[in-house]
């Protein structure tokens, strides 16, 4: 059977002296058909910017073999190192070599490239256009967003590339990669914006731009360009089950990178910022627990003691809407604007606190140092929301529990159970049993019904309940006036703070109904 029993069934094809040629469809014009604008005046000013990255490490062979290891810090590492076998047959160490790219963004010779592309090396080259090579030293390099900085001692200035603005990127917004895909230096691959802000585990900071511009092997520490000719992503993974592109590929944005390079370019090392709380994601059940229109911005679970907002700046319960000027949809990005901003300086930040929004300055701290902070043991909250007072709550015991907190034989209350939970006094015997901390206070969680919302939304035997409602709760008793007043009030969720043994705070909307 010819193709040409098929062309009927090919809409914008027709046979031609043998040929299949393409026409244009019905209302698509002329230019439209014949695809974008060529790239090629700008890739041409762009290709002697961008260059081959060749490392090589000694492994230890067995059989003489060569035992590469694959670097830790990238998110696909086995897609972006090219390892090939060391020479010799004996049993010592062997030459591992790999192969990544990189660009340049000093005339007087920094190259900046990923991480994991130079990560383990014993040398590092860069190999430029021309078929010049020369060996690199690794100014600085950071595993949180995995990038590096190189430095090289050119005889003469090189061609560089300046970094764009990636915020002004626009999903279907034309880019270009040029890079070293299987070892085929200056690949030029062109593509669109595919989407923004993607978290693919990779790190703590993780807002990839997603781009379908071809990224194979070997490209990765490559640029994206905008039209412009301005970098604004570091090419870094792909998604692909085969190991060669399918058109899912993800990149560093420069608004993110940019800081990173100027800092590891400057000091050797990256100088985040440090807020010195622990967080959460605000749930639906939590935001409803709340009284939240809606889930968004950062939970504070906790506050480090000994770091930047330890004199209460921020409190267990707040929550972070906006930081330095830009909006905290999540816990995603009070993690990204946090280390962003600048150490030491204040800065403006709103919180919703008892339900009303709070502008508060906060000086941040450095990252870096805050293995020298003591870890929160228990964070005590005050005895109500309005107690502007230093002093906490004193725990009660069985023996000092008041009259309207014993049950109707004149016994005190020791157990209740509410919304599948049943706890008890936080006393010697139960702090024992559950090995709670000495630092914690409340009542402690002794049974969990299973198939509860309780269950469902993670409570634990050992658990100890210290707020519910932004109101502290010293005795079993306690609990239920609480939940009962919740309920008048018309609240469909009580918002509840929980600690664990060990004193580690965590917020939890617990469902009324």
């Amino acid at each position: 059977m010819s193709i040409s029993h098929f062309l009927p069934r090919l809409a914008g094809v027709m046979m031609v002296a043998g040929a299949l040629v393409a026409t244009p469809l019905a209302g698509v014009s002329t230019a439209a058909a014949q695809g974008p604008e060529s790239v090629a005046d700008l890739a041409e000013g762009l290709l002697d910017a961008v260059v081959n990255i060749s490392t090589s490490q000694k492994v230890k062979g067995a059989d003489g073999t060569p035992s590469p290891t694959v670097p830790n810090g990238s998110p696909f590492e086995d897609l972006f190192e090219d390892f090939f076998k060391g020479e010799g047959k004996d049993k010592g160490n062997q030459k591992v070599s790999s192969l990544g790219s990189g660009f340049v963004i000093d005339e007087e010779g920094l190259v900046v490239t990923n991480n994991h592309v130079i990560e383990g090396a014993d040398s590092i080259d860069v190999i430029f256009a021309d078929g010049t090579t020369l060996p690199a030293k690794l100014l600085g390099t950071d595993t949180k967003t995995d990038l590096s900085v190189l430095k090289v001692e050119p005889k003469k200035p090189l061609k560089a590339v300046k970094f764009g603005d990636s915020t002004k990127m626009r999903i279907g917004d034309w880019v270009m990669a040029i890079g070293n895909p299987f070892g085929l230096g200056g690949s030029v691959t062109v593509g669109i914006v595919s989407a923004r802000g993607r978290n693919i585990n990779a790190g703590p900071y993780d807002n990839f731009i997603q781009t379908d511009a071809a990224i194979n092997k070997g490209n990765s520490g490559g640029p994206l360009f905008n039209m412009k000719g301005e970098v604004i992503g570091i090419n870094t993974a792909i998604i692909s089950p085969s190991g060669g592109s399918i058109g899912i590929g993800f990149a560093v944005p420069t608004e993110l990178a940019a800081n990173i390079v100027q800092q590891l370019s400057e000091y050797g090392e990256t100088r985040r910022g440090w807020l010195g709380v622990r967080i959460q994601a605000v749930t639906p059940e939590v935001a409803k627990s709340l009284n939240l229109d809606k889930a968004g911005g950062a939970l504070v679970a906790g506050v480090i003691e000994g770091g930047p907002v330890a004199k209460g700046e921020l409190k267990p319960g707040d929550v972070i809407i906006s930081f330095n000027g830009k909006k905290v949809g999540d816990t995603r990005d009070l993690q990204r604007i946090v280390a962003e901003s600048p150490i030491g300086a204040a800065v403006d930040a709103k919180v919703l606190r008892g339900g009303k929004e709070e502008a508060v300055k906060i000086t941040l701290g450095r990252l870096e140092d805050q293995e020298k902070a003591k870890a929160p043991a228990g964070d005590k909250p005050k005895a109500t929301e309005n107690d502007e007072s230093d002093a906490q709550p004193m725990p009660r015991t069985k023996e000092q529990a008041p009259e309207e907190d014993m049950g109707e034989d004149g016994d005190t209350l020791e157990v209740a159970s509410f919304l599948g939970l049943t706890v008890s006094f936080l006393d010697d015997e139960t702090r024992a049993k559950f090995k709670v901390a000495e630092t914690v206070e409340g009542v402690v969680v002794t049974a969990v019904e299973p198939g509860s919302a309780a269950a469902k939304n993670g409570f634990k035997t050992g658990d100890v309940v210290v707020e519910i409602g932004q109101e502290f709760i010293a005795v079993p008793q306690d609990a239920l006036d609480r939940i009962d007043a919740l309920k008048k009030e018309g609240r469909r969720s009580a918002h509840v703070m929980v600690a664990a043994p060990n004193g580690d705070l965590r917020f939890i909307g617990l469902p009324l109904e």
